[in-house]
């Protein structure tokens, strides 16, 4: 990978496909692909790869709780790994942000498998329940400094399984290059779309104990980041109403130097997600959108910016509102049918933000040798606005999913997304 990085030999066919969406390996009606044990372990591989394993949080009191192991490995250098996590609750005016590089990294630890991984500053613990209501879990510990400690528990409901897009061992990957046997890079992104959470952080000495329901992904970008996206959206909805429900999205849009006919076409937006009603997961979707072509297929994952507004502290158009649309086939047996969910945020302004936590200057945030990689490009200054909002989810589908469903039910929660943009 660090040779095909660097190389300036063209392809033997300069308008040759040179991305590979994941939506376009499976049919709409393979698109759940359940996680094996691996999926979920660490690669740590070299070359240029950012690997992260995040757990995000909505507590019952509105809090959104993001804890975050990323592990860089940048060329030669030897690999960064860093610890974060953001409490913040915009309704309160509270927030707090730690991140640490922390030493002595360890996976796997003594006992364990490579799904746990441990530092001095951190531990990350997997245990499998088999045959329980709770068959998988993950124990954070976090010690971030004099002032912000973290215990979580995150438990994955059995009727809830993770998943990937597509089965098999190239299931959830898109690729960057000619060759996807010898691919300039990729991105795979592996889900527990709900979550039941507990446990508690302790602020300048107070505990305060929290619970609440979230997600978990492990995300890999298999090539430098700048190189991966020129934008990325991500959202996901929690609610307790109609016995559990949650509506997930992550989607990325490649530079131009990726598309369909090589160098020129890119600016393809590739989205994967999921919807969970009932607390069970009804559909997964993915969607590809390549330049200049229209829809076809009846399964949609997207996200759509609105009235976006020039940011002058970011220089970027800042949305002041978002749509976010779902529709693939049920994946339960017994409950046959379309699954569709829509979902309108609305941001507010820059002059008046709704919801907003922060506004993220990453190159101020990440570690210095991925930072000098991001950088490579003159001009490249990412940012990722952060909101948490309360929000309704407009859900139709099979009634045997929920009462109701087939004719329209609409569930109040809360959505945490993020708009990031790098070039």
């Amino acid at each position: 990978m660090f040779s095909s990085i660097f190389s300036t030999a063209p392809p033997v066919d300069p308008h040759a496909p040179n991305f590979h969406s994941v939506s376009d390996k499976f049919s709409e009606t393979e698109l759940f692909g359940e996680l094996e044990p691996k999926d979920t372990e660490w690669l740590c591989a070299g070359g240029f790869v950012t690997e992260t394993q995040i757990f995000y949080v909505i507590t019952e009191d509105g809090t959104s709780l993001m804890c975050q192991v990323i592990h860089s490995a940048v060329g030669v250098w030897y690999p960064t790994i860093q610890f974060t996590c953001k409490i913040a609750n915009p309704a309160k005016g509270e927030k707090t942000w730690k991140s640490l590089n922390v030493t002595n990294f360890v996976t796997p630890p003594p006992g364990l498998d490579k799904r746990s991984s441990k530092a001095d500053e951190f531990s990350v613990t997997y245990k499998a329940h088999p045959g329980s209501e709770f068959p998988e879990t993950y124990t954070v510990r976090a010690n971030l400094g004099t002032d912000l400690q973290v215990s979580l528990e995150v438990q994955r409901p059995a009727s809830i399984p993770g998943y990937k897009v597509g089965k098999g061992p190239q299931g959830g990957y898109s690729y960057f290059g000619t060759d996807t046997s010898k691919a300039d890079g990729y991105v795979i992104h592996r889900f527990w779309p709900r979550i039941q959470a507990t446990g508690h952080f302790i602020r300048s000495g107070k505990a305060e104990p929290f619970q609440g329901t979230g997600m978990f992904v492990h995300a890999i970008q298999g090539m430098r980041p700048n190189l991966v996206a020129s934008a990325w959206n991500f959202a996901h909805f929690q609610s307790e109403q109609l016995g559990g429900v949650s509506a997930i999205q992550m989607e990325f849009t490649t530079l131009n130097t990726y598309g369909k006919r090589g160098a020129g076409s890119g600016g393809v937006v590739v989205n994967v997600g999921s919807v969970v009603i009932g607390g069970k997961l009804a559909a997964v979707t993915t969607e590809t959108k390549w330049p200049g072509e229209e829809h076809t297929g009846s399964v949609v994952s997207r996200a759509t910016h609105l009235k976006a507004e020039h940011d002058a502290e970011t220089s970027y158009g800042k949305p002041s509102e978002i749509d976010f649309e779902w529709k693939a086939p049920s994946v339960v047996t017994d409950a046959p049918g379309t699954v569709q969910a829509k979902l309108h945020a609305n941001l507010g302004t820059v002059e008046k933000p709704q919801g907003l936590i922060e506004k993220v200057d990453v190159l101020a945030e990440i570690p210095y040798v991925l930072k000098v990689a991001v950088n490579y490009v003159a001009g490249t200054k990412p940012f990722i606005y952060q909101w948490i909002n309360p929000a309704k989810l407009s859900i139709t589908g099979p009634e045997a999913l929920a009462p109701g469903l087939s004719s329209g039910v609409e569930v109040e929660g809360l959505l945490y997304n993020e708009a990031t943009f790098i070039s």
